[in-house]
């Protein structure tokens, strides 16, 4: 497990050495010659920075906030029960906050794969400056044969993620010893006076630049947590503490001992250390680490969706499972190419890894931040003193809004990119949770209450239809709009009515002996409440086989019953009280485009018959 850890979780912070240094040194040098402080204060605070956010805040604090064993933004947002909160509700407003911290994550999806495979293509330069032309197009040409792969799944790249990463932090660990004994002088940079005697005698415009750059060494961290459900939080800490804090550490301490020694290398520190001859096989072997870090993040983004989706913050989507034997391992196509597009656009735009530097940091912080605020709540709500939380989150939240706010000074440099792209995602995710709410509303104005299903069972239907009929129910009372059109129009009801209700519970796994619940409403008509994690796949003909199994629903034939699926069409009304009609116009929209319910839910396809209602809002 520490070793698929090294390979997933690790992948995104292993490949900051290529950029991160560099980009703290040049704002540091501030254009002039890089001192002697300035390297080491440099040094010293990306060390610090890796010791407080990542050792101390995530390995020790926030992977403690877990979900079941299972952590990241949508975890928490579960535990906080923010997902039926009552508008107007501090729970609401945390809702609001949570939603934006999840949509950065799709900004820093964007961001990665750009910022790391093209940091490591423009390693060509340092031996051949003539090849700079080349970079992007290599660059954009890896991207496309990347997300390409995604549909393919990734079961066997997957399995030798985590030697490869493992061979990758022991080469980092190697140059960076190599550039320490040329320069052993800079091992005076493991005391803390130096990063903030260096700050706090710089002007305060060049302190934020260097705080924003130096920021760049711990973006990926936010992996350990949202992670953990597929490793465990013993495997993600010895990872870190054994094997990926000393290697990031001393290939830091190496890029500075070499600028210490000539200031000139700050152009590519990371690529200056190696000996000439291994250039260009360093240069392919960063560009194999940087697309296993961007394979991380596309697989933790599609996680995040399958998440999201279960929880009702998006439209169903089609969601493919890559593999049936390992964990997360699904495919989003929609996802999959609106991700290519913004991450190539990204390259396209900024051109290097210098210009997406300025874009990188930000939306890592601010989700940083948003981590640290609602893991507080979580820990009050576990009954942890409030003025403890307080003391030791709110140090924390404090460094995460300092680096924040370093990093907002980039907001024309490339900043607005994941920032825009995250703003799109929360207010999709707003709007449809939104319109969600109003179409429950309606239906609940058209549903009929189980009295009325019995009072024409029992005496208004002219016959019985042999055979069974499993009607879906988007709630667990009433009866279903399908059934409703059914009794009207047929005046009929079949010998055996099944009503089926998928309910998403807010943990990640539910077993399987508390996935069906069964309730008869009278002779001949049963109610199914089949109950799913967030992290599960909802499937009702699995949950039926499962409950006809246990015995809860003897004498059924699921091979001989018809399903009955409500297909809804939403009149978005002006003089109907909801939202805006334009967003109501675009929730029509995406509800038009969502997956069908029989096919999401993994309903047979040759049993399956719609019953079609306009629902307006």
């Amino acid at each position: 497990m520490t070793m698929g850890a090294l390979g997933v979780v690790y992948g995104d912070i292993g490949t900051s050495p290529l950029y991160a240094l560099k980009e703290a040194a040049k704002a540091a040098a501030h254009g002039g010659t890089l001192s002697h402080n300035a390297v080491l204060g440099v040094a010293s605070l990306i060390l610090w920075a890796l010791l407080l956010i990542i050792s101390l805040k995530y390995a020790l604090l926030i992977l403690r906030a877990d979900n079941r064993g299972e952590g990241g933004i949508v975890a928490l947002l579960a535990l906080l029960h923010a997902r039926n909160a009552q508008p107007g509700t501090w729970r609401a407003h945390l809702l609001v906050v949570g939603l934006v911290g999840a949509a950065l994550l799709y900004g820093d999806g964007a961001i990665t794969p750009a910022i790391s495979v093209l940091s490591a293509i423009e390693g060509l330069k340092v031996d051949a400056p003539s090849l700079a032309p080349v970079v992007v197009p290599v660059t954009v040409a890896i991207l496309i044969g990347l997300f390409m792969m995604q549909k393919q799944g990734t079961g066997f790249i997957g399995r030798i993620f985590g030697p490869v990463m493992l061979a990758w932090f022991v080469v980092l660990a190697a140059l960076g010893i190599h550039g320490i004994v040329k320069a052993p002088a800079v091992l005076a940079a493991l005391s803390p006076f130096y990063a903030f005697d260096f700050l706090i005698h710089q002007d305060f415009h060049i302190s934020f630049a260097i705080l924003g750059a130096a920021f760049l060494a711990v973006t990926g961290g936010e992996a350990m947590y949202a992670d953990m459900g597929h490793f465990g939080r013993m495997p993600i800490r010895l990872a870190w503490f054994a094997i990926c804090l000393p290697a990031l550490v001393l290939n830091y301490f190496g890029q500075a001992a070499l600028l210490l020694t000539d200031p000139t290398m700050i152009e590519n520190p990371f690529f200056q250390l190696c000996p000439d001859a291994l250039h260009y096989p360093l240069v392919a072997f960063s560009a194999v680490a940087t697309v296993i870090a961007s394979q991380a993040i596309i697989s933790g983004v599609f996680s995040l969706t399958q998440q999201s989706i279960q929880l009702g913050f998006l439209p169903r989507m089609q969601i493919r499972h890559t593999t049936s034997d390992a964990i997360g391992q699904i495919y989003v196509p929609l996802v999959n190419w609106l991700l290519a597009a913004a991450t190539l656009g990204a390259v396209l735009s900024f051109g290097t890894s210098d210009a997406l530097a300025g874009a990188y940091g930000i939306a890592v912080s601010l989700l940083m931040a948003i981590t640290t605020l609602l893991a507080a709540l979580v820990a009050i709500q576990w009954g942890y003193s409030p003025w403890l939380v307080a003391a030791v989150n709110g140090f924390f939240f404090v460094i995460d809004l300092i680096f924040f706010s370093a990093n907002s000074v980039k907001l024309f440099e490339g900043g607005w990119f994941p920032l825009m792209l995250a703003a799109l995602v929360a207010f999709m995710m707003l709007t449809w949770r939104a319109g969600v709410k109003l179409v429950e509303a309606a239906r609940a104005r058209l549903r009929q209450p189980e009295e009325d299903l019995i009072e024409t069972a029992v005496n208004k239907c002219s016959a019985r239809l042999p055979g069974t009929a499993v009607f879906l129910a988007s709630a667990p009372k009433g009866v279903p709009l399908a059934l409703t059109q059914f009794v009207k129009h047929n005046r009929v009801l079949h010998e055996r009515i099944i009503l089926v209700t998928v309910l998403i519970e807010e943990v990640p796994h539910v077993a399987d002996e508390a996935r069906a619940e069964v309730l008869e409403i009278i002779s001949g008509i049963t109610r199914v409440i089949l109950h799913y994690g967030f992290m599960q796949n909802p499937t009702i003909y699995e949950g039926l086989t499962l409950a006809c199994r246990q015995g809860k629903l003897p004498g059924i034939d699921l091979s001989d019953i018809t399903y009955y699926v409500g297909r809804e069409t939403i009149i978005p009304r002006e003089d109907v009280p909801g939202m805006w009609v334009w967003r109501e116009g675009l929730f029509a929209f995406l509800q038009r485009n969502a997956e069908r319910s029989a096919a999401f839910f993994g309903v047979p396809t040759k049993q399956v018959v719609e019953f079609g209602t306009e629902l307006e809002i």
